[in-house]
Order: C-alpha cells, then sequence, then structure tokens
C-alpha cells in the first residue's frame, strides 16, 4: 500500500533527494568512501556547503550583506543564540503558538521581553493584527508559521526595528523579501531537509553590537569567519539539503512551489468547508499553507479515532493532530505531492459518505 506522509516534522524530503542522500552514504563522489565518513575539511564537501549556500542565495533572492550558516542545535538553539547576540536591554516578541512562546521564554534571560500581542486567547487560532512595535526593541521577533495550530504570516512586514523570523516549517514555500529581515532561521526537517542542520541567514552588520562576552560557539561571528565549519557540521543532513534544494530549483524555484502549496492547500480547505463532519479551526484569512488543521463538528467527536483508524488503514500517516490541540493535522510541505493530498480527501469523502 502507498503511504502518504502528512507528518509536521521530520517530514517528507523529495524522493530524488533520498536517492542520491542513499547513494552518497555508500559512495561520495566516487571515493570509496560515504558522505558521513569523509572530513568535513575535505574539498569535496567544502564544494557541498559552498553550493548549499550559492542554492540558498539564489532561490530566496538573498541579498549582498547577508551570510547562509548551517548549523547544529535546532531551531531550538537560536532561541537563546538570536537574544545572545542581538539584545542588549529589550526585544520584542508577537506570541503566535508553542514555539513562540519558547522563544520568549529563552529571551527573558538577556533583558526585557515585550510580547506585543498575542494570540493565546483563543488557543492560537488566529495571527494577531493591528499591533504596535515598540521603537525602543532591538528587535522584534515573529514565527511566520504555526506549526501546531496551522496559522500563518504569509507576507513580510515592516518594522521599525530590525526583524527576526523563525521560518523552520514555512521557509522556501512562498517567494521572501530577505532584505525586510535581520536574521532568518529555522530546522531544517520540516522543508528543506532532515533533522540535525539549522539554517540561519542573517545581516552581517546587526552583529557586534551587544555589551556582553559571547561565548565562541554561540556568536554568529565565529561561524561567519568559519563559513559553517567552525566544529564538525552535520554533514550528512547538509548534504540532504543541498539536494533538496536542487530539486527546488529544478521544478521552477520558490514561485513555482508557491504556486503548487497553494493549489494542495486550497483543495484540502475546501474538502474540509464543504464537508458535513469535518471543520477547520483557524481563522480562514490566516490559515496556514503548510499545516491543515482540522477536527470533526461537535456532533461527530465520538468518531475522531474512527475516523484515524479507517485514514491509516487507507495509507495516511502522520495525520493526528497534536497533543495540544486534538482533532487532526495534515502537514502539506514542498515535498508532499498533490497526489497525496487528493488521497487524503479521497480518504475523508469515503469516511463521510458511510457515517454522516
Amino acid at each position: 500500500m502507498k503511504k502518504h506522509n502528512f507528518n509536521a516534522g521530520p517530514s517528507i524530503l523529495p524522493r530524488v533527494a533520498v536517492e542520491n542522500t542513499a547513494k552518497a552514504i555508500l559512495d561520495f563522489n566516487g571515493s570509496g568512501l560515504g558522505i558521513m565518513e569523509i572530513s568535513h575539511r575535505h574539498k569535496d564537501f567544502q564544494a557541498v556547503v559552498d553550493e548549499a549556500v550559492a542554492l540558498f542565495k539564489e532561490l530566496l533572492s538573498i541579498p549582498e550583506g547577508y551570510q547562509v550558516l548551517f548549523l547544529g542545535g535546532g531551531a531550538s538553539l537560536q532561541f537563546c543564540m538570536v537574544p545572545y547576540n542581538l539584545m542588549n536591554k529589550k526585544a520584542a516578541y508577537l506570541e503566535t503558538g508553542v514555539w513562540a512562546k519558547k522563544a520568549i521564554k529563552e529571551a527573558k534571560l538577556f533583558g526585557e521581553v515585550s510580547i506585543v500581542a498575542s494570540s493565546a486567547d483563543k488557543n492560537f487560532c488566529y495571527v494577531p493584527k493591528g499591533f504596535t512595535i515598540p521603537a525602543d526593541a532591538e528587535y522584534f521577533h515573529i514565527t511566520t508559521n504555526n506549526t501546531i495550530y496551522g496559522s500563518e504570516i504569509r507576507f513580510d512586514m515592516d518594522s521599525p526595528v530590525p526583524l527576526v523570523a523563525d521560518m523552520s516549517s514555512d521557509i522556501l514555500s512562498r517567494p521572501v523579501d530577505v532584505s525586510k529581515y535581520a536574521i532568518i532561521y529555522g530546522g531544517a526537517q520540516k522543508n528543506v531537509g532532515p533533522a540535525g542542520v539549522t539554517f540561519v541567514i542573517i545581516k552581517e552588520d546587526i552583529l557586534g553590537k551587544v555589551e556582553r562576552p559571547i561565548p565562541s560557539m554561540l556568536d554568529y561571528r565565529t561561524h561567519i569567519k568559519e563559513g559553517s565549519l567552525y566544529n564538525t557540521p552535520p554533514v550528512l543532513p547538509i548534504f540532504t539539503l543541498k539536494e533538496t534544494l536542487k530539486w527546488i530549483k529544478e521544478l521552477g524555484g520558490v514561485k513555482a512551489i508557491e504556486k503548487l502549496n497553494i493549489e494542495k492547500s486550497g483543495l484540502l480547505y475546501d474538502a474540509i468547508d464543504n464537508s458535513k463532519i469535518f471543520v477547520g479551526t483557524v481563522a480562514k484569512e490566516d490559515r496556514s499553507l503548510m499545516n491543515i488543521a482540522f477536527v470533526m463538528k461537535e456532533a461527530y467527536q465520538a468518531k475522531e479515532a474512527d475516523f484515524m483508524a479507517f485514514a491509516q488503514g487507507k495509507g495516511m500517516v502522520g495525520i493526528k493532530g497534536h497533543r495540544s490541540v486534538g482533532g487532526f493535522r495534515a502537514s502539506t510541505y514542498n515535498a508532499l505531492p498533490k497526489e497525496s493530498v487528493l488521497a487524503l480527501i479521497d480518504c475523508m469523502n469515503e469516511f463521510e459518505h458511510n457515517n454522516a
């Protein structure tokens, strides 16, 4: 039976990226050694890093003055590194979900944190609007896609202070005006690669302005100077990330990917909105293209476990909602084919026909 992978992360990867990685594990560049066995100082691996950086810059049209880094520690380490490098006294944050809350918690260790707005009052089912960013903040932090709850900021906002964005789960799903951001970061394992590597796009002139000493491993300048090779990097995930970026380019780039993502999510949202038994959980204007959250209408909630078992029997993987939300969540990342979305819709329609 064909499996349809809707996992929220680690998640589906382009098949070609997986296959090329499997080959490189056995024999990298005809060397007789696997990619996991070579030195990260070898010229062949330097070429992998260089190509990955070049592809990131090309696909997102990253302007001069920005650096692309590949680090360890996941986005969660960036929750600490951002304030360590940027905050002297005060930062501003938009609270839109669990990951935003975790970033806020870490930032509070370094100074005052102003939460400019929050959607916690409605269990993060919308993106706050009409807020004011304090001009005395050293930066303003947003989480562009709410992986757990299914909301998304799908535009590049103006900010009077340096803008920092966690784009873990929607990077390269749409064009981004990088020039509006001081830092864009995220874990690769949702949209651009496997777990183990973190991407950081950083405007170099934002650094060197804090008064505190910064440990070498937590100082962005260390990694810029060493080209992401200050210590042994996550070699294998960087290779797969590079292969994923090549796949995006071959598909036609980020604009082409965005068009596909809009089509896929639109089909599934239409199915939910026209359903007798399913209902979406996020304000329509804030719905994510990457993580589609839905539940059963009140009269049918007793059948949630039945639908989960039915869907699994049809090859649907990873559609159980996060434990803090319940219901269902279909992650429709870049690499998920339209075929899988249509299969899920057929599954939902069949279950509804038999139970409504």
